[in-house]
């Protein structure tokens, strides 16, 4: 999907409010973040008001946006085409744990070999296509009730 008009101005450190949403905030960077905006939707669908955020800069990260979307969501799902390990959701994380301590899942690259392949298919073995996505969010939601 198209993201951005080509005028957004581009900021250092300054993550980006996809859109808007009250029940949780994912949060993608890079190349996830298409994927990522696709299991927004899907979880719309299904009546989840999901807040999408683009942190396009993990360093410098941009505190504000992550702790307002703490404060007003409640809940944060990370993803990203990047070993869980050391990536954006354990930055994000260890801001949260000093900050604000928030439930939070992080979707990405497990740490174990990774074959060659298709992109799609690459992605579907990590979860990371749209309904995966989605479906681990909701899997994520139900275990906190």
């Amino acid at each position: 999907p198209v993201l951005y008009d080509e005028d957004l101005p581009f900021e250092l450190g300054k993550g980006i409010l996809v859109q808007e949403g009250s029940d949780l905030t994912l949060v993608g960077s890079g190349t996830a973040l298409a994927n990522t905006v696709k299991a927004a939707r899907l979880l719309a669908a299904t009546g989840l008001s999901v807040r999408v955020i683009d942190i396009h800069t993990i360093k410098p990260l941009d505190e504000a946006i992550i702790l307002k979307a703490a404060e007003e969501t409640g809940a944060i799902v990370t993803v990203e085409e990047h070993y869980v390990a050391g990536g954006l959701g354990s930055v994000i994380a260890e801001f949260l744990s000093q900050k604000r301590p928030t439930p939070m899942k992080l979707i990405g690259i497990a740490d174990r070999f990774v074959t060659n392949g298709p992109y799609d298919g690459l992605l579907g073995m990590q979860g990371l296509l749209p309904e995966q996505i989605a479906a681990t969010v909701r899997e994520f939601l139900a275990s906190r009730k």
